[in-house]
């Protein structure tokens, strides 16, 4: 089910100088990305950074104002069919068919894909054994916890063997047996020459999982690079902080220590 990458083959992503505005608010800006083919590659940023605008231009679900995507050295903007077939997504706000059972939903998933009824059957037999989906196929979606439906959902995003898994946040809200789970999948999709772009505001999971990571603020990129590159001497939390400016100021609350009779 899992691509190869075939040597001198084109990166699985590349973005160059794209950019996004919202009425004159800049969400990203300027964006200079290469993802490596069969890289574990995470997208790390301060809440409003640009992640999820980003990865949404990545997934063709909105359209830069200016700049290349190109996914396996294919042009998304001019070739959108092909590239888009690369792609597995998991977005970040779950919307989904949720009166559908979770059979009917990979059924769906796999046929809007192009593949034929068997071999979706098949697959959706093989991921519901990997994902310990099998005895929720039944049910449907909206009965799922938000676990089990992000599950589910990534499922769909794997069924067609795409070349590059673009996933947004694809831990929150899933329980420490189900995290364990995925995380192998997705290793072992890596190691036979799959991508995995993920964001997530779990730096010690990047730091342990990821190959490199990219560090956005503001739209735009401050570091980029292999996981040692990025965070120095500093652990990749303490790295962050300090390019995010994120550091909390407790100065004004000495009231909260007094405490209520």
């Amino acid at each position: 089910m899992t691509p190869e990458t075939t040597p001198g083959s084109p990166p699985a992503l590349v973005l160059r100088g794209v950019s996004r505005s919202y009425g004159g608010s800049t969400a990203v800006a300027g964006l200079d990305l290469t993802v490596p083919a069969g890289s574990f590659y995470g997208l790390v940023g301060p809440n409003g950074a640009g992640k999820t605008t980003t990865m949404s231009m990545i997934a063709g679900l909105l359209r830069p104002d200016r700049g290349e995507i190109q996914v396996a050295g294919i042009d998304l903007a001019r070739n959108p069919r092909a590239a888009k077939a690369m792609l597995g997504v998991l977005p970040d706000r779950l919307r989904t068919f949720d009166r559908l059972t979770g059979r009917q939903l990979l059924y769906y998933y796999g046929v809007l894909r192009g593949l034929k009824p068997g071999v979706v059957s098949q697959r959706i037999a093989d991921l519901a054994r990997a994902f310990d989906l099998t005895e929720a196929l039944g049910r449907v979606v909206s009965d799922y916890s938000a676990g089990m439906t992000k599950k589910v959902m990534l499922a769909g995003a794997m069924i067609h063997s795409p070349r590059l898994l673009v996933l947004d946040e694809p831990f929150e809200a899933v329980d420490p047996v189900s995290s364990a789970n995925i995380l192998e999948i997705l290793s072992a999709y890596v190691a036979r020459g799959g991508t995995v772009l993920l964001s997530s505001h779990g730096m010690d999971l990047i730091e342990r999982v990821c190959t490199r990571v990219a560090v956005i603020v503001g739209g735009q990129l401050l570091a980029e690079g292999t996981v040692d590159e990025v965070r120095g001497e500093m652990t990749l939390e303490q790295r962050f902080v300090e390019l995010s400016g994120e550091a909390t100021s407790m100065e004004g609350l000495e009231w909260l220590h007094t405490f209520s009779d």
